[in-house]
């Protein structure tokens, strides 16, 4: 997504944000009209020009205002260019849209994590987030697809189908085509390391990068850069010829380098957040136990029963079905947020070694 922001296609005027932290969709729209402005200022002028009104109020409160606010000025001149912009939020984002539309221009709108902004939402201001969602698909569609300038890209490290089920507004989104990123296969996580410790003048035994992707398992690419980074911090400190047992300390100290800390603890701090009982705390239960598994894993059928028995300790009263259903959901969630993969005939494994070794130290 950066890249398509830094390097824009086929002519295209490109707004990116990431609302991971936003809470109501006036923030997302203010926070698109702040991207707009900071980075298209020509284009912008033109339109306040043409007589955008929001922006050009917003631009002159800003002018007799400057020296009084810091970062995010522009934001704060458009929440006091109108006190009520959670109650007008949709007069603004059509307006906004209406405005886009006029600049003779493809539009590319990046909003990346968007399932947080609905998590964020839900259980919160549930009838809010169903009118959000419900005027986000009209203005997907309405002007159709071809004929319309603006494209919409989302994205997500957490599924927006499973988070829109549990409202049951899944519809909402069925408009939406969904492209999975490829995952680096072992030759592409091969050349990576070889070049990446090459390039430093690293010499490294033959074995090296095939420990290396044993050692990540999906690769990851912060844990990818992570790696080679630290065995390079180790040869620095003793220069030698980097082995298969250089690799094993490596990734041994890594799991409780403070660089990785903050990114594994995100994902056991996620399902607290974004998952619901009776689903959150088998969650835990499901990968404690995996986090103590051989790299055969553990079969679908272990976790159901184990899913089973959670829930008579819990106390849930659940019909047959309705357990299967949440099961189902369960396991679904969790290999589509990347906690874990099939690996093998119906047995399941964390999809990442890092992050595997690092909850069996801390929450095995």
């Amino acid at each position: 997504m950066n890249h398509l922001q830094e390097h824009p296609q086929s002519g295209y005027l490109v707004v990116s944000q990431n609302v991971q932290d936003l809470k109501h969709p006036a923030e997302l729209f203010q926070t698109i009209l702040e991207n707009f402005y900071e980075n298209h200022r020509s284009v912008a002028d033109r339109l306040i020009q043409g007589g955008w009104r929001l922006l050009r109020d917003s631009r002159n409160w800003l002018g007799e205002n400057v020296e009084s606010v810091g970062a995010g000025a522009f934001k704060v001149a458009l929440r006091n260019s109108d006190p009520d912009w959670q109650k007008n939020w949709k007069q603004h984002a059509d307006e906004t849209l209406r405005q886009l539309r006029a600049i003779n221009k493809p539009v590319l709108l990046i909003v990346d994590e968007l399932p947080d902004l609905v998590l964020n939402m839900r259980g919160k201001n549930d009838d809010a987030l169903r009118e959000f969602l419900a005027w986000f698909r009209k203005n997907r569609q309405t002007p159709p697809p071809a004929r319309d300038s603006i494209r919409w890209l989302i994205g997500g490290s957490i599924n927006l189908a499973s988070t829109l089920d549990d409202l049951g507004e899944v519809d909402l989104i069925n408009d939406i085509a969904t492209e999975t990123l490829p995952i680096l296969s072992e030759a592409e996580v091969k050349e990576f390391v070889k070049r990446m410790l090459s390039s430093r003048g690293v010499e490294i035994s033959e074995t090296v990068p095939r420990r290396v992707s044993d050692r990540l398992g999906r690769p990851i690419p912060f844990f990818m850069q992570l790696a080679t980074q630290e065995i390079f911090r180790s040869w620095k400190k003793k220069p030698r010829k980097v082995s298969s047992k250089d690799v094993d300390v490596v990734f041994d100290e890594m799991v409780t380098s403070q660089a990785a800390q903050a990114k594994l603890q995100h994902y056991y701090t996620r399902i607290r957040l974004y998952y619901r009982d009776p689903r959150r705390s088998a969650a835990y239960l499901i990968l404690s136990q995996l986090s103590q598994a051989t790299t055969e894993g553990v079969s679908r059928r272990s976790f159901e029963q184990l899913f089973q028995r959670h829930l008579v300790d819990q106390g849930a009263s659940l019909d047959t079905a309705s357990q299967r259903d949440q099961f189902n959901q369960l396991m679904r969630d969790l290999e589509n947020d990347f906690y874990v993969i099939e690996c093998g005939m119906d047995h399941f494994d964390f999809s990442s070694g890092v992050m595997k070794a690092w909850w069996k130290k801390y929450y095995g």
